[in-house]
């Protein structure tokens, strides 16, 4: 009969003392609402992306690993910066190749007169 008093009163004690918690700690107000923590972009803006800056890029670990929109972002940047450095290298290549066609073009025309007149 002792144990059953001492756990009625045990049970009122912490019952009083979580009313007085919430209604006491009301005060303050609701707690002001937190911006999502997003990664500071390290990738430089008024340059293209080089190797050392994908080395030092980190990303904010969260409950379950990296926050997407971070990494999509971050991958969505890289991407087109290398499609854009892969019409570039095109564009070169193709501007190589016709700047070569027609350096032999002219050495062919060229050979061909001096040929005939030493015949």
């Amino acid at each position: 009969m002792v144990m059953f008093l001492f756990l009625v009163i045990a049970l009122a004690v912490v019952v009083a003392a979580v009313t007085l918690a919430v209604v006491g700690g009301g005060d303050s107000g609701p707690l002001p609402d937190a911006e999502p923590e997003r990664v500071r972009d390290s990738l430089p803006p008024d340059r293209p992306v080089g190797r050392g800056d994908v080395e030092r890029l980190r990303f904010p670990l969260v409950v379950r690993g990296y926050r997407m929109a971070d990494v999509d972002d971050a991958l969505g940047r890289l991407g087109a910066e290398l499609a854009e450095r892969d019409a570039r290298i095109a564009d070169l290549e193709s501007a190589l190749a016709g700047a070569r066609a027609a350096a032999v073009h002219r050495h062919v025309v060229m050979d061909k007169p001096a040929q005939e007149e030493q015949q």
